[in-house]
């Protein structure tokens, strides 16, 4: 007997993602910080199915050696795999994070850069009026811009109005593992958005990832939640199964909530 599907089952497949005219298979980005040493990093790269990996230009040394000597951190993120994507953690006004960003292009030839302008040394709280000003900045000089900010939906609108190729709302505090802590303005950024937002920073565990993804983000951004694992290895692979869980939920459409039981069997045709 052959039995036939109707309607044929869908394309279950999580669609990719387009920035700037880049397409990316995998929703989740990774930082390169915290990890034990480079060798872990790679392999929670590889685990993770990351295409996007951020590192801190202004913290690290790109060619010096760990401290085994086995290699820089570019001798374990290859870029015929990875898209590197630079960012300006540790700056603080607009002109120290235009320099760094110029910085990368002459290193490296790197037109993509994840902006931070940092405001607050103790929250790492974003700088939104000179995060505005760099933005611009960098924009009109031919970057692809990827700022990271609070999550206000105000200033994600004028971000993307000035030419930012994506927002990045943090879900929490930098390396806080609090997870999403306002889901309703991350919503109203969403709903709003002409461009892909990236939840970035504060996520914990796989169920945060998730969460971000079900509230209809473009994608997660982490480093801390999976480098400062016990297993990191483990914990990317959850990372990556998150992300793709919770945007098949976002696209499945989950059923309305409801203050009371509904039965899942049919009522008719009942014995009695």
């Amino acid at each position: 007997m052959t039995i036939t599907i109707d309607p044929p089952i869908t394309d279950t497949d999580v669609e990719p993602l387009t920035i700037a005219g880049r397409t990316f298979r995998s929703r989740l980005f990774l930082g390169t910080g915290k990890y034990p040493d480079f060798p872990a990093m790679a392999a929670a790269l590889e685990i993770s199915g990351t295409e996007v990996v951020t590192v801190a230009l202004r913290r690290i040394n790109l060619g010096e050696l760990d401290e085994r000597g086995r290699g820089s951190l570019l001798d374990f993120v290859d870029q015929s795999r990875y898209l590197l994507l630079p960012n300006t953690a540790g700056c603080y006004t607009a002109d120290e994070a235009v320099r760094t960003a110029r910085l990368a292009r002459e290193l490296g030839g790197w037109d993509w850069v994840k902006l931070e302008v940092i405001g607050d040394k103790k929250t790492l709280f974003p700088d939104n009026v000179e995060l505005l000003k760099a933005t611009e900045i960098l924009v009109a000089e031919g970057f692809i811009v990827l700022p990271y900010t609070n999550d206000d939906p105000v200033v994600c609108k004028k971000l993307a109005e000035l030419g930012a190729a994506a927002v990045m709302p943090l879900g929490a505090p930098i390396g806080s593992g609090m997870g999403i802590r306002n889901p309703a303005n991350l919503r109203i950024i969403i709903e709003q958005a002409t461009v892909p937002v990236i939840v970035d920073a504060g996520v914990g565990t796989a169920s945060d990832a998730a969460l971000a993804m079900e509230l209809g983000a473009s994608g997660v951004l982490m480093n801390t939640a999976i480098a400062e694992a016990r297993d990191p290895l483990r914990m990317a692979k959850a990372m990556k199964l998150a992300v793709e869980a919770g945007w098949l939920a976002a696209h499945a459409g989950r059923i309305p909530r409801k203050l009371y039981a509904s039965a899942s069997s049919p009522e008719t045709g009942l014995i009695e």
